[in-house]
């Protein structure tokens, strides 16, 4: 087989284009591949696809390509341009790159896989591209991609903030609970952050969503009742936050308690906080002997650990007129408790309980978007920190979206 063949096969080159020529450069360690259209073809425009349309002039262009061994392979041709009666004149589009791109389809697809295990800097020292081209791949995959997904319309949503850095610099991250993606990610966690993922949706969109699963945080709140109907009956504010909070209430109790105590010479709780943080059935041999001993005294960290206990269980309920009267009980045995962290949630809890009880009705819960947010601060830390705010946003929907990343160009050449 002629170099030209064997290139030709390679790329996928299909008629009217050819392979011209194959040269190889010692000197620069490349192959360069000479690509040309057989004279006289006419293109259809790349826009409107109407009927071939007269040529204008070409523009010389480069594309790399996988390597050849250890040899980078420089695909070179004179593009086409032609005058649309409609659009004027346009660029033709080539059939082994996207449009755009300075990389064949089969560069873009492999470097794309690439980026979904190691960070944009291992990538481009390992492929010898610069940082700026890998980041332009990975960019020009999310746009693809969203352009692919097109509207969304979930039913089920995730609301959650995540660190973009430090001193409290967040971004506003919604969540598809039903398929484990994320499908909206904006600067800040202020109500405007949530009003640009409702303004998106179609009104028909907005109608069809059943529950928003979110921790209590007012912006949030105000932008979904402002913008989903009947948004009173689809506000979860789910078990893990109620948790959190009822937990720390409890390290509360304990350490000021744990004061008292040390200052009358008593010990009991020193060094105690994760036997009242863990869950009980993971502690093994003498903590679970010494957590038994403390939880059956008459503390009153043993108090407050009890109606945490006793709230968590609660979350079994799913007909909401039950529901209403266990977190009634407890409000009312958590307000006479005469503990002043737990009198607070309790409070916090009262305010919020339609949202509370929608989460335990509809069996809403945001673990999958705790999860997701873990997997967002995995991406950060493999990219050492962002300090741009559109790549955060990027690398987010890169690898959490769900998106169809592939280019077009290599799914054609795979399929041929």
């Amino acid at each position: 087989m002629r170099d030209k063949d064997l290139y030709a096969a390679i790329l996928g080159i299909r008629l009217p284009w050819q392979v011209a020529s194959v040269e190889l450069l010692e000197s620069t360690e490349e192959v360069r591949v000479r690509i040309e259209a057989r004279p006289g073809t006419r293109f259809d425009c790349p826009r409107c696809g109407s009927r071939p349309c007269p040529g204008y002039d070409t523009r010389r262009r480069r594309w790399r390509h996988l390597d050849t061994c250890q040899f980078k392979t420089i695909l070179e041709a004179d593009v086409p341009r032609i005058e649309c009666a409609e659009h004027g004149v346009v660029q033709v589009d080539v059939p082994w790159a996207e449009p755009g791109s300075g990389f064949t389809a089969l560069m873009d697809a492999l470097v794309i896989e690439w980026l979904k295990e190691a960070s944009i800097q291992a990538v481009a020292r390992r492929m010898r591209l610069s940082w700026s081209q890998v980041d332009g791949i990975m960019q020009r995959a999310v746009r693809r991609g969203l352009a692919r997904r097109g509207p969304v319309a979930p039913k089920r949503i995730g609301v959650d903030e995540t660190s973009f850095q430090k001193r409290h610099e967040y971004v506003t991250v919604v969540n598809d609970l039903d398929h484990g993606r994320v499908v909206w990610v904006a600067d800040g966690r202020g109500q405007s952050a949530l009003d640009g993922f409702y303004e998106g949706l179609t009104p028909r969109g907005r109608e069809s969503i059943e529950a928003v699963a979110m921790d209590m945080w007012m912006p949030y709140i105000c932008s979904t009742a402002i913008h989903v109907p009947q948004a009173e009956e689809k506000i979860a504010f789910d078990r893990f936050h109620v948790v959190k909070h009822l937990t720390d209430a409890v390290d509360q109790v304990r350490r000021h308690e744990n004061r008292q105590l040390v200052s009358a010479g008593d010990d009991r709780l020193k060094r105690s906080k994760y036997l009242w943080l863990r869950r009980s059935q993971d502690l093994r041999g003498q903590q679970r002997l010494r957590f038994r001993d403390l939880k059956n005294s008459a503390l009153k960290t043993a108090r407050a650990w009890a109606l945490k206990e006793a709230a968590v269980r609660i979350w079994g309920y799913t007909v909401r007129g039950w529901a209403r009267r266990a977190w009634n009980a407890w409000l009312d045995w958590a307000s006479r408790c005469r503990l002043e962290p737990m009198v607070k949630v309790a409070k916090m809890i009262r305010y919020h309980l339609i949202g509370i009880l929608n989460a335990d009705v509809l069996g809403v819960t945001n673990a999958r978007a705790e999860s997701l947010n873990a997997k967002i601060q995995k991406v950060k830390r493999m990219a050492c920190g962002f300090r741009n705010r559109a790549r955060f946003r990027n690398a987010i929907l890169f690898h959490l979206g769900g998106l169809d990343l592939a280019p077009q160009a290599a799914l054609t050449h795979t399929k041929s």
